[in-house]
């Protein structure tokens, strides 16, 4: 099996499970004050440190949550909700869904949403911003990096525009983590979210970074853990596989890996008649090639290179089972005929040329 599909899910890495063993065994509640409980409370708070060390924070900004949907949720929902200057809201064309369908919920609230228009390679300018900036803007929440084109985004231009207006600025960095500076003082952002399961721990674990001062709604009450910003019994083996998935994507050969994606993406456009990439040429995630094969269903190609062995996707996984033409290559001016022949290839440093090569060739070359 030959798998390119990174950008949904990464293989879970045995360090991570050797890291999380012992709590997942473990059993006692970190809240609770016997010395079972209080070990696990080290253990939190030792991941805690960990991860925001990671992230050049501070301990006290981690919040730790269930996932990248969780903490999307709560960065959009709980920002605007607490800022009690306006009910403006920005996003950009191509926010995950997670962030879209917040802000989409905060509209049915009487905020007011607007989206900030995105070029042709999927590239969010400063320009574009400061032309839909107000003075009862509360929140400005633009992607680090497009899960289904691999754009990146010059997130401290943006977010230092935003602090010259005073608005808190979020960012949904899961795709980044891993191979793009995570270092939040020099991003410049009020909020940023992660995803454990995009780095290789299992799925339901996430982090929150939530800059101190930056006023904030709790969306889920309860016993008052994580400083009343969370309340919940924390995912103990969740936060240490976190923390330990972040040391171990800090090896990544980043170049190295830019170098492969950037063959594989010529040997496709040399192999298959009317390919054309999605996505920015240059300022893309380093594991990530996206391509429209005009005149081909993506579908039928999948089922092709899954016969072969060869697992990848046609886009974003959290849209799995709808037939409708990807919203983000639509706003990026492609035609609905062409978004739906969407194919994305991601990979991590596992995956060798060779492998690259094989799935090139794999590619049909004819309808």
């Amino acid at each position: 099996m030959l798998y390119l599909d990174e950008s949904a899910a990464a293989p879970v890495r045995r360090e991570v499970l050797e890291a999380m063993w012992p709590h997942l065994t473990g059993y006692a509640n970190p809240s609770s004050v016997h010395e079972p409980g209080a070990a696990a409370s080290r253990a939190l708070e030792t991941a805690r440190a960990e991860v925001a060390r990671h992230l050049n924070a501070r301990p006290a900004e981690i919040i730790f949550t269930s996932g990248g949907t969780e903490s999307d949720n709560a960065a959009v929902k709980g920002i605007a909700l607490a800022d009690p200057r306006g009910r403006h809201v920005l996003i950009s064309a191509l926010e995950h869904p997670a962030v879209s369908e917040s802000a989409a919920w905060l509209g049915r609230l009487d905020y007011e949403v607007e989206t900030v228009p995105v070029d042709a390679a999927g590239v969010v300018t400063p320009e574009a911003l400061a032309a839909k900036l107000r003075t009862d803007t509360t929140l400005v929440s633009i992607h680090y990096a497009n899960n289904e084109v691999g754009t990146v985004q010059d997130v401290a231009a943006l977010a230092a525009l935003c602090a010259e207006h005073r608005v808190p600025f979020h960012t949904d960095a899961v795709q980044a983590a891993g191979t793009l500076p995570l270092a939040v003082q020099e991003l410049g952002v009020s909020a940023m979210s992660l995803a454990g399961h995009k780095l290789g721990t299992p799925k339901g674990t996430g982090v929150l970074y939530l800059r101190r001062r930056t006023p904030f709604e709790p969306l889920i009450h309860g016993g008052g853990q994580q400083r009343d910003l969370r309340s919940g019994t924390e995912n103990v083996a969740g936060a240490v596989g976190m923390a330990t998935a972040l040391g171990l994507a800090a090896e990544t050969d980043v170049r190295e890996l830019a170098r492969r994606r950037d063959d594989f993406i010529d040997a496709v456009l040399a192999r298959v008649p009317g390919a054309q990439l999605t996505g920015h040429r240059t300022r893309r995630l380093a594991g990530h090639a996206s391509f429209v094969l005009p005149g081909r269903s993506g579908e039928s190609v999948l089922l092709d290179l899954e016969r072969q062995g060869i697992f990848c996707s046609s886009g974003s996984a959290c849209a799995a089972g709808s037939s409708e033409p990807s919203p983000a290559l639509r706003a990026m001016g492609y035609s609905d005929e062409v978004a739906q022949t969407a194919v994305r290839f991601s990979f991590g440093d596992s995956v060798t040329p060779q492998d690259l090569s094989r799935a090139a060739a794999a590619l049909p070359t004819g309808p």
